[in-house]
């Protein structure tokens, strides 16, 4: 498939080049489930001020699109060449904590999904190179999945966001899906 070059200030996003069909794939995916979660749960937003609302959406939104933009090879593969870089994206990291400021919601539940995703996402980026990686990111992610849905009075759209949230940066950013095996 054609791939064009991506610009330097997006590079952290798409990597270095990308096809029109994964760019297009991308943001279809993060604005479609933005804008479904919205129409399903407008009470999110219903009594914030304008500028929060539009800063929790967009955050929701990198969210979204984040999770499929960190399965394409150019966005991996920019990760891979750049361990600094990979360092800084996990630490930069807070959305989960934000969108729960911005929206008023339990900041406890968010904090503790925040720190089980890191801490997860350290775990398995120090797995890069190793057969065991992908196994130790799904164990982690499988927990996740399985312990978050138990929270007591979660609400349905942090959910989705701490679920989406999770598998973004501990799965879909962490593992090197496109690198080989060393041990």
């Amino acid at each position: 498939m054609r791939q064009f070059r991506i610009p330097s200030f997006l590079q952290d996003v798409f990597g270095e080049k990308q096809s029109v069909p994964s760019v297009l794939t991308i943001l279809l995916f993060g604005g479609i489930l933005t804008a479904a979660l919205y129409y399903r749960f407008p009470e999110m937003v219903s009594d914030l001020p304008m500028w929060r609302s539009v800063l929790a959406l967009l955050l929701i939104f990198d969210v979204f699109a984040g999770v499929i933009a960190n399965f394409t090879a150019s966005t991996s593969n920019f990760y891979a060449a750049r361990k600094k870089n990979r360092i800084v994206f996990l630490a930069i990291h807070v959305h989960i904590v934000l969108i729960a400021l911005l929206l008023h919601t339990n900041i406890v539940y968010s904090l503790g999904v925040w720190a089980y995703t890191i801490i997860g996402a350290f775990i398995v980026n120090a797995l890069i190179g190793k057969r065991v990686q992908l196994f130790v990111a799904g164990l982690l992610v499988s927990v996740g999945f399985g312990v978050m849905p138990m929270l007591p009075g979660i609400t349905p759209y942090m959910l989705i966001v701490g679920l989406l949230f999770l598998m973004k940066v501990l799965f879909s950013f962490s593992v090197d899906h496109y690198g080989k095996y060393r041990t």
